[in-house]
């Protein structure tokens, strides 16, 4: 089922600042999909939520006939204006299980971070009805790694890779590894803000809902966990000092390793 059910619209109201601010996608990945199923200007290709268009231009860089299937009618004012030099390009507006498509008429049917708004029985098929005989589906997402609260999807989706893509291509799967909190500790960007007040209006703000059993926050800035490890900082925080003086504690710690950027501590 789709999730946040309902709030699909919202995208809609921001649709120029979306599509500014939306991360695109690896080249690799086009590659992997034209690898698996030749696109050209003979293919009949269907976008299923293209939203800001992040990944609509390499598909018609292919000369490919591409028709998206946009919910937000900003979206599809912003990609008709985005993509008005390229005449094999059309757009349909409106939610892709409501709107009327032919059956067995498109070579790839692809989605960009979008299927999951759609419930997943009407979803899966009616493009399994509107693709061709040997036709592919293409659903991608940004994620920073796979889900590790569901080990066993994980597991399925890599036997599917070995059965329909490396043995396709004669290839063995690849070992996936996370990037390492040393490996973060020491990047160089790591203290590049993705997000700050002020910087973009309106704001976008992330809201989690964690189950969590704690009696205080630390907020500080990288001035403070640049000089000190996590240990160190938690010795302090659980000792007997009052509020005022663990915070005078760790900006002094900090100091007597270097102090080498700006100190900011709130508790």
């Amino acid at each position: 089922m789709p999730i946040l059910k309902g709030l699909e619209w919202t995208f809609d109201t921001v649709a120029s600042t979306y599509e500014k601010l939306r991360p695109g996608y690896v080249a690799e990945l086009y590659h992997m999909i034209f690898d698996y199923i030749s696109i050209d200007e003979n293919s009949n290709v269907l976008e299923i939520g293209s939203g800001g268009g992040q990944a609509t231009a390499p598909m018609l860089m292919t000369g490919c006939q591409l028709t998206a299937v946009e919910y937000g009618e900003q979206f599809s004012g912003l990609l008709k204006e985005k993509f008005k030099e390229f005449p094999n390009f059309s757009v349909i507006t409106g939610k892709f299980e409501n709107t009327q498509l032919e059956d067995d008429s498109f070579d790839l049917v692809f989605s960009a971070s979008a299927f999951h708004w759609i419930p997943e029985k009407i979803g899966y098929e009616k493009v399994f009805n509107i693709l061709k005989n040997g036709g592919v589906f293409a659903r991608f997402a940004n994620h920073p790694y796979r889900d590790k609260g569901n080990p066993e999807l994980s597991a399925e989706i890599d036997e599917i890779y070995d059965e329909y893509y490396n043995k396709f291509h004669n290839k063995k799967r690849t070992v996936l590894t996370e990037y390492s909190e040393e490996e973060a500790k020491d990047h160089p960007k790591k203290n590049v803000l993705m997000k700050a007040l002020g910087a973009n209006d309106p704001i976008d703000i992330d809201i989690f809902d964690c189950d969590l059993d704690i009696s205080s926050i630390l907020l500080c800035s990288d001035g403070l966990t640049n000089m000190l490890e996590h240990e160190q900082i938690e010795k302090v925080l659980l000792s007997d000092l009052d509020i005022e003086d663990k915070v005078i504690k760790l900006i002094r710690k900090s100091n007597n390793r270097g102090g080498t950027d700006n100190i900011s501590v709130a508790y």
